[in-house]
């Protein structure tokens, strides 16, 4: 500066010109605002790694599906159940909507339930109940279709497997009230009538009529009372030779 004036200098104070005190309350205040900040600074982390960890399962391909198991399957393939299934590649097995795959490969007509679970890391585990056969209805010339306890047609088959009885009906299904009336009877019969059946007639819902083995016929009229009828229809099939009608099980008659 010009002469007169006076003449400015920087200097940085030694620490033992601040008094032990100030010393001291200005660390507890350092340390207070380390406390203060460190919940904070937690939360953020932790808000960070779950981001990360959210967008790695939802968002990349790092989790996503890379084989899907098939389990219980016989007549289906566990291809056909994949190809159901539907499950784009690389989709992120977290994002898979299970719903909508069990409903696709519920469509299929041999299986009866379905379920669908994730199977962690990369897995699609598909869990399959296929349906069961009770009868066998005939179809076309030379072929059979296979129904199940509730009617639903659901294979078509050229030989009648083994054990299964034959439904006559012209139109097999579950909404169809003469596939409904059979389904009735074959569920009341004895093992005894069951172990003879051949096949289940039903042209009319009160014209049902069992085939039995040896020529024999059991006029079982509508499916009301098949429990009384089918106890009375096996202790008579020893005295019968053609025909049994039990179509009014209190008057019966045979031939």
């Amino acid at each position: 500066m010009s002469a007169g004036g006076r003449n400015w200098r920087l200097v940085r104070a030694n620490t033992d010109a601040v008094p032990s005190s100030a010393r001291r309350f200005m660390a507890r205040a350092r340390r207070r605002r380390m406390r203060a900040a460190l919940p904070w600074a937690v939360a953020a982390g932790v808000v960070a790694v779950a981001g990360a960890l959210v967008w790695v399962v939802y968002g990349t391909s790092v989790l996503a599906v890379r084989d899907i198991k098939v389990v219980g399957v016989q007549l289906v393939t566990p291809l056909q159940v994949e190809e159901a299934a539907a499950v784009p590649g690389k989709e992120p097995l977290a994002r898979v909507d299970l719903e909508a795959v069990r409903a696709r490969v519920r469509a299929i007509p041999a299986v009866d339930r379905v379920t669908v679970r994730r199977g962690w890391p990369s897995t699609l585990v598909v869990e399959v109940v296929e349906r069961t056969p009770v009868a066998a209805v005939p179809t076309t010339p030379g072929k059979l279709t296979l129904i199940d306890a509730t009617g639903v047609p659901y294979r078509e088959v050229a030989r009648k497997p083994g054990g299964l009885p034959l439904v006559r009906t012209a139109a097999p299904g579950p909404s169809d009230v003469n596939t409904r009336s059979a389904l009735s009877v074959l569920g009341a019969l004895s093992p005894e009538l069951r172990e003879q059946l051949v096949a289940i007639s039903v042209a009319a819902p009160a014209q049902i009529k069992l085939e039995l083995t040896k020529d024999r016929t059991v006029i079982w009229g509508d499916d009301t009372q098949s429990d009384t009828k089918s106890q009375v229809a096996t202790v008579l099939l020893k005295k019968a030779s053609t025909e049994i009608d039990v179509s009014a099980p209190t008057v019966v008659t045979i031939r």
